[in-house]
């Protein structure tokens, strides 16, 4: 059975799910649900089968996309072929029968609802998205549906915490460019000229700054659970020490209008 964690704020189906219960073996093991990994794809397609079943969505029925660190919103108002989701990185819906799903290493996955339940999104929040907006494009396209700000929920799933986003020059001088106080979601690295940088509080304040009625960070380090999640930067890690790593799937972030 694939394995899910909830917000139990969020008041639809949803699941953020993790690397177990699926049928991928090898580093995809085991509920690698990327299409684009050079996984089996008959392995990612029941992997996905599988999240969708316990939704209890149809498969085909549940959507993703050609994610690119951007703010590109879709409003879906139907299924299209898996592989075949547009270069985006948020989708929202209104349309019963359809679930929305991003794919995660260590990006923040964020899950969204009004309080009707009828109107969902999913949004894939590394740093390049959150800076430029993609969790402010996603709550604008829920309003353009009919939902308001202040009777959304936004929960941030399982990402890379603070304690283990050691970061460069580079990427904190690109966050402060749009706020000198964003220099609060930096503390000092173990290293000269290194940061760790908060990226779930950095979405969750975002979307406090754009008025959602309610947000939820869930307490999950990507990084340090190896059992559960999948990790990019675990694996840059474990190369950067000598160690032979092969390709690694996604878990997966699912939502569905209730």
């Amino acid at each position: 059975m694939a394995e899910a964690l909830t917000a139990p704020a969020l008041p639809v189906p949803h699941g953020f799910f993790t690397r177990n219960g699926g049928v991928s073996t090898g580093s995809y093991a085991s509920l690698n649900c990327s299409v684009s990994s050079r996984d089996d794809p008959n392995a990612v397609l029941e992997n996905r089968a599988r999240v969708a079943r316990s939704l209890g969505i149809d498969p085909e029925r549940l959507l993703g996309l050609t994610q690119v660190h951007g703010i590109h919103v879709v409003t879906a108002t139907g299924p299209w072929a898996v592989g075949a989701g547009q270069q985006a990185d948020a989708m929202v819906t209104d349309r019963p029968g359809l679930a929305l799903g991003i794919v995660t290493g260590d990006c923040a996955p964020v899950l969204f609802a009004d309080r009707s339940g009828n109107i969902v999104g999913a949004a894939h929040a590394g740093w390049r998205g959150a800076v430029a907006g993609v969790l402010e494009a996603t709550i604008a396209a829920m309003v353009a549906l009919g939902a308001s700000a202040d009777g959304i929920t936004a929960a941030v799933g399982p990402c890379i915490a603070q304690a283990s986003y050691e970061v460069g020059p580079d990427l904190r001088d690109a966050v402060l460019v749009r706020s000198a106080s964003d220099s609060a979601f930096f503390v000092p690295g173990e290293r000269e000229d290194r940061w760790q940088f908060d990226l779930p509080g950095y979405c969750a304040a975002r979307l406090r700054s754009a008025g959602v009625g309610k947000v939820i960070v869930t307490d999950f380090d990507t990084l340090m659970e190896e059992g559960r999640f999948f990790s990019h930067r675990r694996r840059t890690l474990a190369v950067a020490a000598g160690a032979e790593a092969g390709p690694i799937g996604h878990q997966i972030s699912v939502i569905r209008p209730a």
